[in-house]
């Protein structure tokens, strides 16, 4: 078996030989605004040219006379058309850097090398200034775009064709050639008899789709000759992919897409080899997770790492974005702060409370959010804990032991111990955390939000039971001061689905197809503050009495950690505080690995031992305060994270605004927990927020946070039909056999957590939760490393897709059967 090699001299290789030669000023591509203008002759009246298309990068036609664009789609060409303006170029007049003032010295120029009559080219200028500014369409043009004026039309005095592809060097704002006001570098003229009307068209349509093409365009800027020109047709020739006429509609306007390969493969040899090889898996890297055998050297080094990025996480602080991710997180940890503060006041008979949640939250949040490694990262009430508290509590309650005092002791004994865990670089260990571990993970704390959400509105109806018999209120006796009482409980449900849908439609209003872009944004950006805005007024203008916010703050703030228990129960906390510590362990660093991916294209770095060493110290704090404990809270870090992502402008009409980064900084989460901190002297405020509605916002942020989790892709295979099953990457190269045995072996794991985290084994559930790290272990002999590279790698399935098309192409070039 040989290698098929590109033969010499060949249109990719030629396109690539141009692409690497060295660029001067005048050479350097620019974003490039087509136009196609054609002749348009009216019964008794002159020619003139009318706008009929244009293209920014996808595809916009003049419709109903001119008077409105189309939706941007994407052009289909024709073969014959491609051809065509193949044969145009190669024979056609080719002028290169030009260097022109006017429309009448480039006609000068074209009319030097042709053999036909003058008399067009006075209809041509006098009609060629007839175009129009288009200011408003201006603002989606790109600082520093060119155009590419692209003219074509029959005249009834020519008898042969004329050509012409003209690059002017430099640029010229020609007036009257281009709807926008940015000078023009490129022009390509095609008129001719009478007759081929719809073939020009069509051959005009190709230059300026051919044009917006991002190698095509280079060319275009660095070509020596019309050789080069044409070796860029061919090249271009040789990525087109060719539907059969008989199986489909050429009248359908294909949508732009919402991902485009990067074309570098096309305009460097070597990017063929550049995709990541789907042998290995892709694990948890960087220097922030190597041993360095010293005594806290990671935390050290995590410190050096972050302390020249300081002062620039308050600067990049300084948004709009800020401020809407920061109203709306500290409404999102408002919901799980107080709701999980009224579960441990349920779990632990009132002793840990909301007003204990809010106080405990605020003090931890704004330390950890000065001094943590990755700020991003948000702290709160995690479903884990909550089930850990509520196991010690029955416990205490068996026992008869102070609650307190013992969880002060094991609060102590794994705040020291997490520190030995930063002291040995334990954090390491993370690299052994895949998409495996967690999903499963972030797929129970999603399951535990909801359900707690549902359960909470399902509680209501034993305080506020259902009015069934309303025969026994009638008369003038029925009125609000009467014995009739509301179905309170219809009402909450109303509160709780409609806060739930509410949220959920307004952070999709960023892709609606009303109003600007700018107030999608913001509303998508606001959409849980509006929510619980909207739903308190609504509560407020019906009046009926739903249950309100309610916060206590009749006890001490200091936690004698033996009080009335045994002193032996200070040595005896060190058992329970062992698990108490894997658990903390593994619910703060997995949710850190997951805010750390490398999908958000962090630049500032991370500190997972940092991290851990803040979360260790506040938990001592909190543990002598009588306070909740907190750690990093996967669904609310996740939610944070999206409301901080930075996409680029959507300049041309029809494109999706490409993935930027994470607006790194350290103020929303200062801010957040800083007014949560003031919520405890704000409570007469807080009063007015029905609880409802912050069940429907926890609802919201388990139900949304189950979006992008591979494994729930993966379980709705199990009922679908092979044909109709979305195109998943791991689909392409995994049996479906093999797909269906790992989401089971993921689906049976998320199952006994749930069935230990409800039973009497509970206090197990820290080592279970460990445990999942060795049953994925164990799963590398049930799979081959390839179809783990599928199945359980780090990279998003977007990357994944764009890479697999890479090899593929990478195959068909260097190598056959």
């Amino acid at each position: 078996m040989g290698l098929c090699l590109l033969p010499p001299g060949s249109p990719s290789q030629r396109v690539q030989f141009i692409l690497r030669t060295k660029e001067d000023e005048q050479h350097v591509p620019h974003r490039l605004f087509s136009e196609l203008d054609e002749i348009c002759v009216k019964e008794g009246q002159d020619a003139e040219w009318k706008e009929t298309a244009r293209w920014l990068k996808f595809e916009e036609d003049a419709e109903d006379g001119g008077e409105r664009w189309s939706k941007p789609y994407v052009g289909t060409l024709s073969l014959h058309s491609l051809s065509e303006l193949r044969s145009c170029i190669s024979n056609g007049t080719v002028l290169l850097d030009v260097c022109a003032n006017s429309i009448e010295e480039i006609a000068d120029m074209i009319l030097a090398q042709q053999e036909q009559s003058t008399e067009f080219w006075g209809n041509c200028l006098k009609i060629a200034c007839c175009a129009q500014a288009e200011l408003h369409f201006m603002k989606k043009i790109p600082t520093g775009a060119e155009a590419s004026n692209v003219l074509v039309g029959e005249l009834d005095f020519l008898h042969q064709p004329i050509m012409a592809f003209v690059r002017l060097s430099p640029a010229v704002l020609l007036s009257g050639m281009t709807e926008v006001p940015i000078p023009t570098r490129f022009l390509f003229v095609l008129l001719g008899p009478e007759g081929k009307g719809h073939q020009y068209h069509e051959i005009g349509r190709s230059m300026a789709t051919i044009m917006t093409d991002e190698v095509f365009r280079d060319v275009a800027y660095k070509a020596k000759n019309g050789a080069d020109l044409v070796a860029g047709v061919d090249e271009f020739l040789d990525q087109v992919t060719v539907l059969p006429p008989g199986e489909w509609d050429p009248s359908i306007r294909i949508e732009p897409p919402k991902n485009v390969p990067s074309q570098e493969k096309r305009k460097m040899p070597g990017a063929l080899d550049d995709s990541a090889s789907h042998s290995t898996l892709e694990k948890h890297g960087g220097p922030e997770l190597q041993r360095t055998g010293r005594l806290f050297g990671g935390l050290t080094l995590d410190v050096k790492r972050k302390a020249p990025w300081f002062w620039s996480d308050f600067r990049d602080g300084l948004s709009l974005q800020c401020l809407a991710s920061f109203l709306f997180l500290y409404c999102a940890c408002m919901s799980p702060v107080i709701t999980f503060g009224g579960l441990l006041g349920e779990a632990t008979n009132g002793h840990i409370s909301a007003m204990e949640s809010l106080l405990g939250a605020s003090v931890a949040g704004v330390v950890y959010s000065l001094f943590a490694g990755q700020p991003l990262t948000i702290l709160g009430s995690t479903g884990p804990v909550l089930v850990f508290e509520k196991i010690l509590y029955k416990f205490c309650k068996e026992y008869t032991l102070s609650y307190l005092s013992l969880r002060a002791c094991i609060g102590l004994w794994t705040a020291f111990l997490c520190i030995v865990l930063v002291a040995t670089d334990a954090s390491c260990l993370v690299c052994y955390v895949t998409r495996f571990t967690e999903e499963a993970f972030a797929s129970l704390i999603c399951i535990i939000f909801i359900y707690e959400a549902l359960e909470k509105l399902s509680h209501l109806r034993d305080t506020y039971p259902v009015h069934t018999h309303s025969k026994e209120f009638q008369g003038p006796a029925c009125g609000r001061d009467g014995p009739y009482t509301p179905d309170v409980f219809f009402w909450c449900c109303i509160l709780f689905f409609a806060t739930f849908a509410l949220s959920s439609f307004l952070k999709k209003f960023k892709t609606s197809r009303y109003f600007p872009t700018r107030v999608r944004s913001t509303v998508s950006d606001f959409a849980v503050f509006l929510t619980i805005v909207i739903m308190v007024l609504l509560d407020f203008v019906v009046g009926i009495p739903s249950p309100k916010l309610h916060t206590r703050d009749d006890r001490g703030w200091f936690i004698n950690p033996i009080g009335p228990n045994p002193w032996w129960t200070v040595l005896a906390a060190l058992v329970p505080a062992l698990l108490c510590t894997i658990l903390i362990f593994m619910d703060q660093q997995i949710s850190a690995v997951i805010v750390n991916r490398k999908e958000h294209k962090l630049k500032k770095g991370c500190g997972y031992h940092l991290d851990l060493f803040m979360v260790a110290v506040m938990l001592g704090v909190c543990s002598v305060m009588g306070l909740p404990w907190f750690v990093a809270a996967t669904v609310l870090s996740i939610t944070h994270v999206n409301s901080l992502k930075v996409e680029s402008d959507c300049s041309a009409p029809g494109e999706q605004p490409k993935f930027l980064g994470i607006r790194e900084q350290r103020v929303t989460g200062l801010l957040i927990f800083a007014l949560m901190g003031c919520s405890v002297f704000f409570t007469s405020v807080l009063k007015f927020i029905p609880m409802p509605v912050l069940y429907g916002v926890f609802l919201y942020m388990g139900v949304s946070s189950l979006r992008g989790i591979q494994f729930f892709d993966r379980l709705k295979l199990f009922w679908m039909p092979v044909k109709h099953q979305p195109d998943f990457i791991y689909l392409r190269h995994v049996p479906l056999r093999k797909v269906h045995f790992f989401t089971a072996i993921q689906l049976i794991c998320l199952v006994l957590l749930w069935t230990i985290k409800v039973s009497r084994a509970a206090i197990i559930f820290p080592l279970m939760v460990l445990a999942l790290v060795f049953v994925r272990k164990a799963m590398d002999l049930c799979f081959s490393k390839r179809e783990l590279s599928f199945l359980d790698d780090l990279m998003p399935e977007r990357k994944k897709k764009l890479d697999d098309g890479r090899n593929e192409a990478g195959e068909e070039e260097e190598g056959c059967g």
